[in-house]
């Protein structure tokens, strides 16, 4: 089943300018469906892309946004809550995914491609990791109903040119001379390369043999985030003693650096560093990807 329409909401993030580009290069009609249009200037000149203005968490305004379009792709999420810009984990992660699921059985679309995460469950550790777990419950149950057709993405930490990952810590290991503290140091994660998750994304919208599944996500190595920040270091050429911080001293920090501007670090994120972000197995043959590992490719764009 090739897409001829997909609507994309997330679109004009880290992953979804990805997917829209590739989705676009397959001649498949792309909508991006965005607050704010006109920060998307450098796609409005491709023919096969429309960027539409939508309050996606406005049931009549997504309806509209969603009509014509074969196949939906939600790439929504935040890492923090942030209370003066209406913005937090149940309502960013479970309640838009039911305003997703109410327009798209209005215009009559089954078709949904779902961005998850590493360790989501309702019984996680953090805000962030049980609503994304709550949001892929009712994702399943309407499955089972027999009302949709879903394909659910758990990505561990995803990097490339533009991350907020690998290039928070590389402007953070510039700013902060000779000592780097670092909360939650023996976390393991499992980084995933951001073309090799579109890529998967636009493999799926074509595929029906995903429906119905959830896959994970990962490169081909999994790293403590001690071993990830030594080597961002090294990438970047700057020499720091990256200092281990205890679980007691993560979590002070974590309290402390969530009133910084950006809010590097939070305790829901100190939550989240509580479980692995790893793979339970090898990256989904499905695919037939070849995973690309973060050393051979981070010091490209981070000194770029």
């Amino acid at each position: 089943m090739n897409p001829s329409h997909v609507c994309i909401l997330g679109g004009s993030g880290f992953v979804g300018r990805r997917i829209t580009s590739m989705l676009a290069n397959q001649g498949v009609r792309v909508t991006m469906l965005t607050r704010h249009r006109d920060r998307n200037r450098d796609v409005l000149v491709r023919p096969e892309i429309s960027v539409v203005e939508c309050d996606v968490y406005d049931p009549g305004q997504l309806t509209d946004g969603l009509r014509g379009a074969d196949t939906v792709i939600n790439l929504v999420g935040i890492l923090n809550s942030n209370k003066y810009k209406n913005q937090n984990f149940k309502r960013a992660h479970l309640d838009l995914c039911e305003v997703i699921l109410d327009a798209m059985t209005r215009v009559d679309v089954r078709r949904l491609i779902h961005m998850s995460a590493s360790n989501a469950g309702a019984d996680g550790p953090s805000e962030y990791l049980k609503t994304k777990g709550a949001a892929e419950n009712l994702l399943k149950m309407r499955t089972l109903q027999g009302e949709l057709d879903v394909t659910i993405f758990r990505p561990s930490v995803i990097f490339g040119p533009g991350d907020s990952f690998t290039n928070r810590f590389a402007d953070l290991l510039r700013r902060i001379p000779v000592a780097f503290p670092l909360a939650c140091p023996d976390s393991r994660l499992q980084p995933v390369h951001v073309n090799d998750v579109a890529t998967c994304f636009t493999q799926a919208a074509a595929n029906t043999r995903t429906f119905g599944q959830t896959y994970e996500l990962c490169g081909p190595s999994s790293y403590t985030l001690f071993e990830l920040v030594s080597m961002i270091a090294a990438a970047i050429g700057v020499r720091r003693k990256i200092i281990r911080l205890s679980p007691r001293q993560s979590e002070l920090q974590a309290k402390v650096m969530q009133h910084v501007p950006g809010q590097p670090f939070t305790p829901d994120n100190y939550q989240s560093l509580q479980l692995d972000s790893v793979c339970s197995g090898p990256f989904p043959e499905i695919f037939g990807i070849e995973p690309q590992a973060m050393e051979d490719t981070i010091a490209s764009y981070l000194n770029g």
